[in-house]
């Protein structure tokens, strides 16, 4: 039938990968390191990110380790690559503006390939007292948004959210508990320090 796409259907050409192109000759070592580099700065221009997401971002356009290894060597001996710098971005981003405790930022360094030591070093910026204090104020308004609601779901609510940026299950009671103490509810039968 004209008109209607059948049996007009284009086939996509199949995008190769760099080691395909590597393999067939069609790419030199020399040219692949040329676009290797210039893809990493411009993932690096988007935002920072550690050496192991370069290096998956890289493996994933099928850039072979022979050629990625030495350009990534290179850009941490320069700077450009600091998975200690990154880490502490990540520590001071995501306690200071998201309220993270360290339980949930040292999850989100393990997924970004930092590797233990790094992001010890990192968390170790982190204050217990300000942490602390960013669970309490992550907690006034997380009751503050349930005012209104049945005391035990206004719990339930801000207990689960504490708990997913990280806070154990006692502190996030406690800042809970003083949350709504602070809005003028009765909190003597839940748990938390007496």
């Amino acid at each position: 039938m004209p008109g209607s796409g059948v049996g007009k259907r284009r086939s996509r050409a199949v995008r190769r990968t760099v080691a395909d192109r590597l393999e067939s000759g069609e790419l030199s070592p020399e040219e692949a390191a040329v676009e290797a580099r210039e893809t990493v700065l411009r993932i690096l221009t988007a935002a920072p990110r550690s050496r192991s997401e370069l290096e998956q971002a890289l493996a994933r356009k099928g850039y072979p380790e022979s050629v990625v290894v030495p350009i990534l060597d290179r850009f941490d001996e320069v700077g450009l690559v600091d998975d200690a710098a990154y880490a502490g971005m990540i520590v001071r981003t995501r306690q200071g503006e998201r309220g993270l405790a360290r339980r949930a930022i040292s999850a989100e360094l393990r997924r970004r390939g930092i590797d233990e030591d790094t992001a010890t070093a990192a968390l170790g910026e982190i204050d217990p007292d300000d942490e602390r204090a960013a669970g309490a104020r992550l907690a006034a308004k997380l009751v503050a948004r349930t005012q209104g609601l049945d005391r035990q779901v206004r719990v339930r609510r801000a207990v689960g959210s504490l708990a997913r940026k990280g806070y154990a299950p006692g502190l996030a009671f406690e800042l809970v508990r003083t949350a709504l103490e602070a809005d003028g509810e009765d909190t003597e039968d839940l748990p938390g320090p007496d």
